[in-house]
């Protein structure tokens, strides 16, 4: 987002306009910046074969999906619904892992017939795998490294208490039960969760990886998960990615060498892909002050943008309305019947009732979050791609809300 002739634009186009073009709330993706995040994580490993398994939960719309496919990339999908999605964009099934967390093994049973990678992550699921299909179906197994990754629990998916992959701490139990079934496992992953600042944490993952690697004969992968941090204002630490892939590329080479085999390194990024490409725009309704705080209320909340009262998630906002004028002191919330502050005590531009905010880093698990809570319609969407906008969802009807409901006779 630029100041270009003093409006606000992406890829030259002007976001006032396209609030009054397609209506507010709106969400507005950077395709561009998309694939540029590609670009430089395809980069940063590129002395490795490395393969990107975007992660579908952050944004799922088909469309982003197939920018994501045409720039190289493969998904991560982690329900029945991902996968068919994915098919249906054109992925090949070989290009798609599947990451499910206490699903039925009917949905698993699914998965198989769809062709696509299986990514187990208890034992029971391991042994009835097992007991249906023996060594005919390969699968990846995927490992709790009891890490505590980032500064925020809510994200983070690899401690000890856990409902994510199999500890390690089992890793002989795993063995007996692959030995049992003789089970094909053709990759192990490990993901800590999210916000990872340096590459340490990836490397002392790595290194729990790469011990329970040596006790499995066939692998053709490592999936080292995703989570890179990306920033959400001015100032933040970030992930660095070229130091992360110098540094975790030689200990994966010099692991290769060991192992006496040259594996694939495979990541699974959704908020390093998608978060930054994405804003909010929302109109304000009303600017309301009390003894304390000055309130900007908008035609949105936590329906369209559950993270900040979710996970604490801080999210810029800015006035693309005015450019210039005095600084105020304000905090922004929204239209919904509960406490949902989108951003407290934020210096913008003075508000004025109708003024157009955009709420930046929401291309991740921003609409794919959103909800009909109070009976609200969701959003539009719409993708800049060459400098172009093309409306790519939608904004729902009250239809919608009516669809699938049946007024019963008693």
């Amino acid at each position: 987002m630029q100041v270009i002739d003093q409006k606000y634009k992406i890829q030259g186009i002007n976001l006032t306009d396209l609030a009054g073009k397609y209506g507010t709330p709106l969400y507005v993706y950077d395709g561009e910046k998309i694939q540029s995040q590609v670009t430089a994580l395809k980069e940063a490993f590129s002395t490795v074969k490395m393969r990107i398994k975007y992660a579908t939960k952050a944004l799922s719309n088909i469309n982003i999906l197939k920018v994501i496919k045409d720039s190289g990339v493969g998904v991560d999908a982690v329900s029945i619904e991902e996968i068919k999605l994915c098919l249906h964009v054109g992925f090949e099934p070989k290009d798609i892992m599947y990451t499910p967390n206490c699903v039925s093994f009917g949905e698993i049973q699914e998965a198989v017939s769809l062709g696509v990678m299986v990514n187990i992550d208890n034992i029971p699921m391991l042994e009835h795998f097992g007991n249906e299909y023996g060594d005919s179906v390969p699968i990846c197994i995927r490992l709790n490294p009891h890490i505590l990754a980032g500064g925020n629990a809510k994200i983070s998916v690899g401690h000890i208490d856990s409902k994510f992959g199999i500890s390690i701490l089992q890793l002989k139990h795993v063995l007996r039960v692959v030995d049992a079934y003789n089970l094909n496992v053709i990759g192990l992953h490990v993901h800590t969760g999210s916000d990872i600042l340096d590459a340490e944490v990836f490397l002392k993952g790595a290194e729990i990886l790469f011990e329970a690697a040596r006790e499995f004969k066939k692998l053709q992968f490592l999936d080292f998960g995703g989570g890179f941090k990306v920033g959400y204002k001015q100032g933040d630490i970030t992930t660095n990615i070229k130091e992360l892939g110098e540094k975790v590329s030689l200990a994966f080479r010099e692991f290769c060498e060991e192992y006496g085999k040259e594996l694939e390194i495979w990541f699974e990024p959704g908020k390093f892909l998608v978060s930054e490409c994405g804003i909010l725009l929302v109109k304000a309704n009303v600017i309301k002050s009390t003894p304390a705080t000055t309130f900007v209320g908008v035609d949105s909340g936590l329906n369209h943008l559950l993270r900040p009262m979710m996970y604490d998630a801080y999210h810029d906002v800015v006035n693309v309305s005015r450019v210039e004028g005095p600084d105020r002191v304000y905090t922004i919330v929204g239209y919904i019947c509960e406490t949902d502050t989108i951003a407290a005590d934020r210096r913008l531009k003075e508000i004025k009732e109708g003024d157009i905010i955009a709420i930046k880093n929401a291309g991740a698990y921003g609409f794919s979050m959103a909800s009909n809570y109070n009976s609200r319609l969701r959003p539009a969407e719409v993708l800049l791609l060459n400098g172009k906008d093309h409306l790519i969802r939608k904004r729902e009807t009250f239809d919608d809300i009516l669809r699938n409901q049946e007024l019963a006779n008693w």
